[in-house]
């Protein structure tokens, strides 16, 4: 059985799962609860954040984040995409950096627009 605290919204459901039974989550108040449980347990998920360098632009480097999650297994995977990325500036807001990282059709897109010098 493991404990977790759901993070899907503000009521931060204190959940139990049953691996034993099936993944069976109780403690939820909603169906995403029940769907965050056993995602958590099986296969955790997130959202990577991180910086590139930039080159010719008004800053240095450059936010940038997947837009959408990626298993916690692949993470030291995918943030090894960025290592030496030089990214010549503009850069739009959205602009794809690195797409389809590590097979998984998951991008990571600029977080902030940068102008060039």
């Amino acid at each position: 059985m493991k404990n977790i605290i759901c993070i899907c919204c503000p009521n931060g459901c204190h959940l139990s799962v049953d691996e034993e039974n099936g993944f069976a989550v109780t403690g939820q108040k909603c169906k995403r609860g029940e769907v965050y449980g056993k995602q958590e347990v099986q296969d955790p998920q997130r959202v990577i954040t991180s910086t590139v360098a930039v080159s010719g632009g008004a800053y240095v480097r450059c936010p940038v984040k997947t837009n959408s999650t990626i298993s916690k297994k692949l993470m030291f995977e995918a943030m090894k995409t960025l290592d030496n990325l030089v990214v010549p500036a503009p850069v739009q807001l959205g602009q794809k950096i690195v797409t389809n990282i590590c097979g998984t059709s998951v991008d990571f897109v600029a977080a902030r627009a940068i102008e060039k010098l």
